[in-house]
């Protein structure tokens, strides 16, 4: 843009077009439910101020995928349901400002697993979207949307919402970096939510430094997030300072052995992860095997994650606001209107017959300050920089099946920080020509973010295993 050989439009319309050609036709997707109708007004906008004065911000003119449970003013925000179908909120969450305020370009609204609630990207608004890496498999969720477009080369950077998963599933199974910052160092303010004690918003992107300059933008105290508070004095001026290509070296890494799965289905994943784990320690780190029986993906899910008895408390807190006058007031309202998937018909059902009050709510939360406790003893006691395992225990699914044995909960349990980034690939198929993206995850202490890039960016460039999907070619 400074030599003058790139402007704002020519790159919202070189990403348009690759959405006209691969979301609705082509490979068709289905990863955008809505673009922006005023993208190009924008980008022309930002050249105008360009010419007079320069770049307005640090992300001037980049093209960002948003997760359509983000609210924008200018927008529908629907969860990807019928239920919110054509709802425009009164003011654009606080990310979305400064993603705005930076100069970035809301180029589309990106499809989700309706309100966020499971991990295959289907919704009664949006409905199936699909990996491009295999076009019969689902991308992962409920970030999905965001993941497909973006690994098709749809935006320049985009942003997910997680729960339990829900950014770096995609990001395991489409190739890209997820981030899951530590909750509260990112707003939530102006994001449907599901579950405040869970829930964090990242970027993704397709190289750990996108996402690491879109983090950057994030970050920062929100008045209207009382987690936020907590992040004063842990945010880094300048999280780039820690893209370093040797930051491996040297460092302590525990593989999470029970985050592995023994059975033939997991062969494929845990061989890309073995290859992995020998290029990491290929890179000057020292590996610890960790075997704890609290660290099991299952118990986590079924005995320590809160996200179900969240649901509707929180999710009513965002629906009933009066100023923000929304169609639907209540989870039982959207149950009664029977606009929803039938793919989260048991889980709002449940939700709803949940009571937060209960003895076995405040189980869980004490299990999790057992589980955040345990971690960081493990941490100390192995005198580790982060924790290492594959983000999903198979590859990622077939559509029409459910999303399993994934690991995330480790990080949203806990609350603290992890990226997740390209590992490899399954063997190719007739299906997936290249193979199945396979991600590895890195989990580290809370507002330790800088140590998590440092580690992450080596491994990215020790290994640069992504590639782009054979199903969404350049344009001729």
């Amino acid at each position: 843009m400074k030599d003058g050989k790139l402007t704002a439009r020519q790159l919202v319309d070189f990403y348009l077009a690759r959405i006209n050609a691969y979301d609705k036709k082509g490979s068709a997707l289905n990863a955008v439910i809505l673009i922006n109708p005023k993208a190009r007004e924008i980008a022309d906008e930002l050249d105008a101020k360009f010419k007079a004065s320069g770049p307005v911000g640090p992300l001037h003119g980049v093209p960002v995928l948003l997760k359509d449970n983000t609210n924008t003013a200018d927008m529908p925000t629907t969860g990807g349901s019928l239920s919110l179908e054509g709802y425009v909120p009164p003011e654009d969450a606080t990310i979305v400002k400064k993603l705005k305020e930076a100069g970035a370009i809301i180029i589309a609204k990106t499809n989700l697993h309706e309100f966020a609630v499971w991990g295959e990207t289907i919704s009664s608004l949006g409905g199936q979207t699909r990996n491009p890496y295999d076009l019969t498999r689902t991308p992962g969720g409920s970030s999905g949307g965001t993941g497909a477009g973006l690994a098709a080369n749809f935006g320049l950077v985009g942003i997910g919402t997680d729960t339990i998963n829900s950014i770096r599933s995609p990001a395991s199974a489409n190739s890209l970096v997820g981030i899951r910052p530590t909750v509260g160092l990112v707003s939530r303010t102006g994001i449907i939510p599901y579950s405040f004690v869970q829930d964090a918003a990242g970027p993704l992107a397709r190289t750990l430094t996108d996402a690491v300059k879109t983090l950057n933008v994030l970050v920062g105290y929100d008045a209207g997030d009382p987690a936020t508070a907590w992040n004063v004095g842990h945010v880094e001026e300048d999280y780039t300072t820690f893209l370093k290509a040797d930051g491996l070296k040297g460092a302590r890494i525990g593989i999470v052995e029970t985050l592995f799965g023994k059975e033939p289905v997991h062969q494929d994943v845990n061989n890309v992860t073995r290859e992995a784990i020998r290029r990491i320690e290929e890179a000057g780190a020292t590996t610890v095997s960790i075997r704890d029986p609290m660290l099991d993906t299952n118990k986590l899910v079924s005995g320590v994650s809160v996200h179900l008895y969240d649901l509707k408390p929180d999710l009513n807190s965002y629906l009933s606001d009066p100023k923000a006058g929304a169609p639907v007031k209540s989870l039982e309202e959207i149950i009664a209107s029977g606009k929803f998937s039938p793919n989260i018909g048991d889980e709002i059902r449940k939700s709803q017959g949940l009571d937060r009050s209960n003895a076995e709510y405040k189980d869980r939360l004490f299990k999790r300050a057992q589980l955040r406790d345990r971690v960081m003893q493990i941490m100390a006691e192995n005198q580790l920089d982060a924790l290492v395992y594959p983000h999903q225990q198979r590859l990622v699914v077939p559509i029409g099946a459910r999303q399993v044995e994934r690991n995330g909960i480790l990080g949203s349990a806990t609350g603290f920080p992890a990226i997740t980034v390209p590992g490899g690939f399954s063997p190719p198929s007739e299906s997936a020509p290249i193979g199945v993206p396979v991600g590895v995850e890195l989990l580290g202490r809370p507002w330790d973010e800088a140590t998590l890039i440092r580690l992450a960016y080596s491994f990215e460039q020790a290994t640069k295993f992504r590639r782009p999907p054979e199903s969404t070619p350049p344009i001729q």
